[in-house]
C-alpha cells in the first residue's frame, strides 16, 4: 500500500487547491462570448433614505390641496471637503446635485434644467442654423421662438463642507491561553468608530440673487469591526482558525439623507404650509433657527406670513424619530 509522507501530503494538498482555484476562470471564451459570469444576482432596488417617504407625502399633500411650487433649478453642489484618496479617489460623492434634483422631484416641485444644458445648447445652435428638420412646420425646419423657455424662480446651490473621518473610536482586544505554547489560545478583537458628513445649502432668488433660505445639517456615520480566532496544536497538526466582519454605514447614502432632509425643509416653505399640516409631521415651528433660516422679508413662502421653521429639532419627517408619524402609513396625507 502506497503511503505519503507529510511533505508529499502538503505538496499534493497545495496542488489540488491551486487546480480548484484555476478552474474558476478560463482563457477560452464560451459560446456566449464570456470568459466568466459575474458573481452575484441581487435585483435592482429602490434607494430611499429615512426622509424619502416624507418627501413623497409632501408631494401628495400639495396635489391634494392644489398647491403649486415655484420653478426650482439645481446648480452646483460641490465637494469642498478636500478629502481624496490616491487609491479610491474622492471620499464623498461628486453627484450631490443629482441627489438634490431627485429629492425635489420626490417632493413634487417643478424643476427646470440648469445643471447640464449641453444638449439643449447644441440643439439651439443647430436650430439657429436651420439644420434640425420639423415636418410639422411649413418651413420644414425647427423654428426658434422668443420666450419659449420657462425661467426658474429659485435655484439651489451649496456644497458638502465636512467629512470628519474619526470623531471617536474605541476597541477591545482579548487574548486567552495557557502558559504552555502547546495549549489552545484564543483572541477576540472589536472596533467601533464614528465619522460624519456636513452640508451647507442655500436657496437663491433667480431674479434678485437674494439668498432666501439657508440650511446646514450634518449626519454621523458609524462603523464596526470584529474578529476572533483560535490557535492550537492538535497532535502533529497546527490548527489556526479565525474569522471576522466589518461594516460601515454608507457614506454616500448619508450625504443623500442630509440632502433629502434639507430639501424636505425647503419644500415646506415653497408650498407655504405649516409642517404639521402635511402628513401629520411633528410641528417644528419656533422662534429660532440655528441651522440657517428663511429671510422673513421675502415672499419666498408664497404667503404674506412667512412660515419660519425652527430647525433646532430635526426629528421632523424621519421615519423612526418623528413620534407624531411613526404609526402612520407613509405616503398618505390627512
Amino acid at each position: 500500500m502506497l503511503t505519503l509522507n507529510k511533505t508529499a501530503r502538503l505538496i499534493l494538498t497545495g496542488a489540488v487547491s491551486a487546480f480548484a482555484l484555476s478552474a474558476c476562470a478560463t482563457t477560452n471564451a464560451g459560446s456566449d462570448g464570456l470568459y466568466a459570469r459575474p458573481t452575484g444576482n441581487a435585483p435592482v432596488t429602490t434607494n430611499p433614505t429615512p426622509y424619502s417617504d416624507a418627501l413623497v407625502c409632501m408631494a401628495s399633500y400639495a396635489r391634494a390641496q392644489g398647491l403649486q411650487s415655484p420653478r426650482i433649478a439645481v446648480g452646483r453642489i460641490a465637494d469642498y471637503t478636500g478629502q481624496y484618496s490616491p487609491e479610491n479617489g474622492a471620499q464623498v460623492t461628486q453627484g450631490a446635485s443629482l441627489m438634490a434634483i431627485s429629492a425635489f422631484a420626490k417632493s413634487g416641485a417643478r424643476l427646470v434644467e440648469r445643471f447640464d444644458t449641453s444638449v439643449s445648447e447644441l440643439e439651439l445652435r443647430y436650430a439657429n442654423n436651420q439644420l434640425i428638420g420639423d415636418s410639422a412646420n411649413e418651413a420644414g425646419y425647427r423654428q426658434i421662438y422668443a420666450g419659449s423657455l420657462p425661467g426658474s424662480d429659485y435655484y439651489l446651490v451649496g456644497g458638502i463642507t465636512e467629512l470628519n473621518t474619526n470623531i471617536r473610536s474605541n476597541g477591545q482586544d482579548v487574548f486567552a491561553g495557557d502558559s504552555r505554547d502547546s495549549d489552545p489560545a484564543g483572541v477576540f478583537s472589536r472596533r467601533v468608530f464614528v465619522m460624519n458628513v456636513g452640508l451647507d445649502l442655500r436657496l437663491v432668488d433667480t431674479q434678485t440673487l437674494e439668498v432666501v433660505d439657508v440650511v446646514s445639517y450634518q449626519k454621523q456615520i458609524v462603523g464596526h469591526e470584529m474578529s476572533a480566532g483560535v490557535f492550537s496544536f492538535w497532535n502533529d497538526v497546527v490548527l489556526d482558525v479565525s474569522g471576522g466582519g466589518r461594516s460601515l454605514e454608507p457614506i454616500q447614502l448619508a450625504v443623500r439623507s442630509v440632502i433629502e432632509r434639507a430639501v424636505l425643509e425647503i419644500s415646506a416653505q415653497i408650498y407655504g404650509v405649516n409642517a404639521d399640516q402635511a402628513c401629520q409631521f411633528y410641528d417644528p415651528i419656533g422662534p429660532s433657527n440655528t441651522s440657517g433660516g428663511v429671510m422673513t422679508e421675502t415672499s419666498y413662502t408664497g404667503s404674506e406670513t412667512p412660515n419660519v421653521q425652527a430647525r433646532t429639532s430635526i426629528d421632523h419627517g424621519h421615519e423612526r424619530r418623528d413620534v407624531a408619524i411613526s404609526g402612520l402609513l407613509r405616503g398618505t396625507y390627512q
